[in-house]
Order: structure tokens, then sequence, then C-alpha cells
């Protein structure tokens, strides 16, 4: 019989009872909510703390006690830096174009209406499905990560975790909208900073050496400095989640809902420092799982340091965390996709808008609800999915946010741009095995390219889909300033 760390009755009850606090929250503040507008970034007056917990909550889901520590397994220091790095530099990247953006449209609603008077509709359609797919793929992503983990905690079915977790994010965020995703933040990033922190003095109190010294006798390539995957796993993962987010609409609304400028650029440094170190921390901890225990399942690095005593608080300690962390960032996503389709959704189909544009958003996101809940409860794994649609960003993120300081760029070669980068950096992008890609091993022998290219077949798909459209921007200008 298969380990388990609790009854499913546990888990359940757990998983239920926060849901409830978070649906009473929804049915309070639901009444705050009185346009559209309201809906989508509240009511332009969020403060530091308020803004910075709403940050760093939707931007860590469930993904990290899973990602950094597996990632770390493999890839070394260097992947746990790229990918603490990558997550936060998107709150960095906003310090600069977020107070720009804020004044060019001082009663905007999203990065759209940045693209839309920047580009015209040909580069706003492509950014709108981009997005769509992202945010999508993200939904899916978090809400099979909690499934699996209440799976191996405690045999949870799949489909009934997926179920709970829709219906209550659902139940709570399509009445509230972007304000209730607020409040709900500062809750979500209490339990979260608390359990991280108690996650910390668990595992390194039951270290016999300091963590570092353990790393340095057990597996001393994974913070060796000539150990090529520091580099190219963590140069990946930078690339790959700083690009990415930077077209979350999650981001989008918290920058136009801070009260002035002043308080979100503080948010944005407490935020991306915040962020920085819980993932850093989350990775670190695969270093000393892997160091601990070379068999470790690099997915379940994390918990197999902290669940290893067994100790029924702890088990209930990291449930709470998990669910936190997956309903923070749900009801993000959830409210972005929906605030994209009353903002925009016209220019996908002309039959969503007019005023009853809110109801019909909810009836897509209840379609797409019962899709990420079919794929989540089968358990797939979507990371292939997921670094797809990091590509897709990866192509467009020079063009669009360049393009914000660059007038030269036109909407054909912002379209051109962006084509030939997604082209470029496909035929390099891994298959599901990652042993090739369109160009390496199928359309040319593999034995024609060095083993750098092989075995980095993700960070040289990524880089190329980044470096290609740059090149042809940076000849585009010049040329045009010598006419």
């Amino acid at each position: 019989m298969e380990k388990t760390y609790v009854s499913i009755q546990t888990s359940l009850t757990v998983t239920i009872v926060i849901g409830l606090f978070f649906i009473g929250l929804g049915y309070i503040n639901s009444k705050k909510v009185t346009n559209n507008n309201n809906y989508i970034v509240g009511n332009r007056d969020e403060n530091i703390f308020s803004l910075t917990a709403s940050l760093t909550a939707s931007a860590l889901g469930a993904w990290i006690l899973f990602g950094p520590a597996s990632a770390a397994t493999w890839g070394g220091i260097g992947a746990v830096i790229g990918y603490a790095l990558g997550t936060a530099a998107p709150m960095l990247f906003l310090y600069n174009f977020g107070p720009k953006i804020r004044k060019e449209f001082p009663n905007g609603l999203t990065l759209t209406d940045f693209i839309k008077k920047r580009f015209g509709l040909g580069i706003l359609k492509i950014s709108l499905i981009l997005i769509l797919f992202y945010l999508t793929i993200f939904l899916i992503a978090e809400v099979t990560a909690i499934s699996q983990l209440l799976n191996f905690i405690s045999k949870v079915p799949l489909w009934v975790t997926a179920g709970i977790t829709l219906i209550v994010c659902l139940l709570y965020i399509l009445r509230g909208g972007f304000k209730l995703s607020i409040t709900t933040d500062k809750y979500q990033f209490s339990f979260i900073i608390l359990i991280i922190l108690a996650s910390i003095l668990i595992i390194l109190g039951n270290l016999e050496s300091s963590g570092y010294e353990l790393i340095q006798k057990k597996s001393p390539n994974l913070i060796n400095k000539n150990y090529l995957p520091n580099y190219t796993a963590g140069l990946t993962f930078f690339i790959a989640v700083a690009a990415t987010n930077l077209f979350h609409q999650g981001n989008w609304q918290r920058v136009f809902s801070a009260k002035n400028n002043v308080t979100l650029k503080s948010s944005l440094i407490y935020s991306s420092i915040i962020i920085f170190f819980i993932v850093f921390w989350m990775g670190y901890s695969g270093l000393i799982s892997y160091s601990l225990n070379s068999k470790v399942l690099p997915d379940l690095a994390f918990f197999d340091l902290v669940l290893n005593n067994n100790n029924y608080l702890i088990v209930i300690g990291i449930l709470i965390l998990a669910i936190s962390l997956t309903l923070s960032t749900i009801d993000t996503l959830i409210n972005a996709i929906s605030s994209l389709i009353i903002v925009d959704g016209n220019q996908i189909r002309k039959s969503l808008s007019g005023r009853q544009i809110k109801k019909k958003a909810n009836l897509i996101i209840l379609f797409l609800s019962i899709l990420v809940f079919v794929l989540a409860s089968k358990g797939y794994s979507i990371l292939y999915l997921f670094l797809l649609a990091d590509l897709l960003c990866c192509s467009a993120v020079i063009t669009i946010f360049y393009g914000f300081f660059n007038k030269k760029i036109n909407s054909k070669l912002a379209v051109l741009s962006i084509f030939l980068g997604l082209i470029s950096g496909l035929l390099f992008f891994p298959n599901i095995d990652f042993q090739s890609s369109i160009l390496v091993g199928n359309l040319i022998s593999k034995d024609l390219f060095s083993s750098f290219i092989i075995e980095n077949l993700l960070f040289i798909s990524f880089t190329i889909s980044i470096i290609v459209p740059s090149i042809m921007i940076s000849v585009y200008s010049l040329r045009s300033s010598f006419k």
C-alpha cells in the first residue's frame, strides 16, 4: 500500500474550510463592484502593503513547491538563481514600464490598451491570442499541481481536488472581481510568508551541518562554477519566466490599480525582493534534498525534506500553503482572462461586446473551467505546453516592449519580427522527449551539430526567439537613421 501522510478526509476538510473562508470574503466584498472598470482594476487606490501582498501572492503559485526544487536537482545553483531572478525580474521591468504606461493611459485597464494604440489591430490580435493561451496554460498548471499534491499526500483522486478548487474559486472571484482578488491576496500572502519561514526553520533545524556544507560535500558539481548546466539552465529559466510574466494581465491590472507611481514603484521593489528569496529558498531546498538522497524524485524534492518526519501539523501547514498559493494564483488568472474578454473580446469576436459583456465573459470562464477540470483530472504533464507558451512570449517580448521606446518599429516590422522570432525558436524547440527538434535530428542529422546544441535545445530555442527580433529591429533602425 502506498504511503499517505494524512487521511483523504483531513485533506478535503482543510481544502473546503479554506475555500469557504474565501467564498465568504467574496460575498462580503462583491457589493463593492459597481461597474466593469471597478471589476477589472478596483478603485485605483491600492496602498503599498496591499499591492505588495497581491503582486507577491499572485506571482507565487503551487508551482513553486515543485518547479524550483526540481530544476535544482539537475541544473544546480544556476537554475535556482535563474528561476528566482526570472520570477522576480518582471517586477523590476514593470518598475520602468509601469509608470510610463500609466502616464500615457491614466484610465488604462490592460497592456493591450498600449499595444492597440502603438501597433494597431494586427499586433493586438496576435497579443491577445498569445496572452490568453499563456494564462489558460498557467491555469491548467496550477489546478494540476494542487491536484497532484493532494493525491501525493493523501491519495485524493485528481478530479475531486480539481473540481473543488475550481468551484471554490469561481464562487468568489466571478462575484468580487479584481478588488476581491486583492483582498484575498492579503490573507494568502500572510499564510505563504508564515509557512515558508516555518519550512526554513524545520529543514535547516533537521540538518547536522549547514546546508551549504552538505551540498559541497555530497553534490559539489551542483554549486561548481565550471558545471555548464549551472549557466545554461539559469539563463533558460530567466529568459522564459521573465519574458512570459511581462505578458501576465494580472500584473498589469495591479499596475493600473496603484494609488500613485510612488506606491507602485515601492510595491514592485518589495515584491521582487520577497519573490526572489522565496523562489531561491524553494530551489535551494532541492539542492539539499538531492544531496541527502540522490534518488529523490525531482518534483518531490521539497516534500522529501519537510514531510520526512510525518509530522501531522507540518502536513496541515503544507496543505494550507499549497491551497493558499493555488487560490491566490488561479483567482488572479481567472480575473485576468475575464478582464481581457471584457476589454478586448470584441477584437476576437464581435458578439463579445455590449452591456451584457460581463455575463458573456463569465460563460466563457465557465467553459474554460470545464476544460481545465478535464485536463487536470487526467494528471497530464503540462510542462511542454507551458514551455511552448514561454516561447510565444519570448518571440514577442522585445518587439512589444522595446517598441514602447523605439517609435521606428511599425506594425509591419512588428508582425514580421514576432513571426520570424517564433519560427526560428520553433526550429530548435525540443520534441516532447527533449532529445531532438524540428531542425536538429529531423531536418538535419544530429551528427552535424555540436554536443552543446544537442544538450541545450531549450536554451537555444528561447535565446534565438529573442535574438532574431532584436537583430531585425536593430538593422531596420540603423537603415532608417541613414536615410
